[in-house]
């Protein structure tokens, strides 16, 4: 049989100089705008060059017999991923995570086109090593550093997963209101809503929470199979309880029944466009993914 030749997908997602340029029409505009509101535009021009040339290195490097493809962030819930592919994050750490939860087994490899920016938790290796990284990965000489992932199930079958988190509660600044529970303990609440996260997610927001709260739960190690409940301000009121606040989520899941009419929702890695809806009745089971996100070392 003969050997599938390697594809190679490369992810980006628009810089905000492209963005300001989509806005106000022109190049002169965007800068005209930036300036106004005091803004250094040569920074937006500095960092939108390393983007570019970032991803222009990458492809240069590629066998001319190897199939690619480049897409933008907000294509990736229509791009059909195939098994084979090892997929190029080249941008900021955020942007793995959105890549996360659309891939399957395939190998992602993170790319920092500007350190200076970029603190690189995900996106780990320099440009100029980018394409032996590559290289390496298609022949499956790289080391895998497994990150559990997050994943909530609806009653009605829909699924979402998240590399970072999963967060239930209203679309908007009102109480979020539902049952919740963790192993034999339930409790109604109105909060700010939840999040159930990883330990990739426990080095971002869920972090926050614990800081300004104190909570020492413990936060799992990115690849351990073990998540961090963390309920947002949970309101003491008759018939609500503020006892179920934080915990380690292991064997049992969380699960949740909405007691919302309007407005309840849950999201992955704070991406709020896609969401699914949690209202009334409703009940979600929300615990660790059967399918870890394998990234370059």
């Amino acid at each position: 049989m003969a050997q599938l030749v390697p594809r190679i997908v490369v992810v980006t997602r628009a810089t905000e100089l492209r963005l300001l340029v989509q806005e106000h029409g022109t190049r002169d505009q965007a800068r005209f705008a930036v300036r106004e509101e005091g803004r250094n535009f040569d920074g937006l021009v500095r960092r939108d060059a390393l983007q570019h040339d970032a991803v222009a290195t990458v492809l240069r490097s590629l066998p001319a017999s190897w199939r690619r493809a480049t897409i933008d962030r907000e294509d990736l819930a229509t791009f059909l991923f195939d098994p084979e592919d090892v997929v190029v994050v080249i941008g900021q750490d955020g942007l793995v995570p959105n890549v996360a939860k659309y891939v399957d087994r395939q190998l992602v490899l993170g790319v920092n086109p500007d350190p200076s920016t970029y603190e690189g938790v995900l996106v780990r290796h320099p440009v100029a090593q980018a394409p032996r990284r590559i290289e390496l990965a298609v022949s499956g000489r790289v080391e895998i550093d497994e990150r559990t992932m997050v994943e909530a199930r609806l009653d009605d079958g829909q699924r979402l997963r998240a590399l970072n988190e999963i967060f239930v509660g209203h679309r908007s600044h009102q109480s979020a209101r539902y049952r919740l529970a963790l192993g034999d303990v339930e409790e109604r609440q109105s909060s700010s809503g939840f999040i159930v996260a990883t330990g990739t997610g426990c080095t971002g927001w869920a972090r926050s929470i614990a800081r300004e709260r104190g909570d020492a739960v413990g936060a799992p190690a990115p690849a351990q199979r073990r998540l961090a409940l963390y309920v947002r301000e949970a309101f003491p009121a008759p018939g609500y309880g503020t006892s179920l606040t934080a915990a380690i989520v292991e064997a049992a899941p969380v699960t949740a029944i909405s007691e919302m009419t309007a407005g309840g929702v849950v999201f992955g890695d704070g991406i709020e466009d896609d969401y699914l809806r949690f209202v009334w009745g409703r009940r979600i089971e929300i615990g660790v993914s059967e399918r870890p996100l394998r990234l370059v070392a």
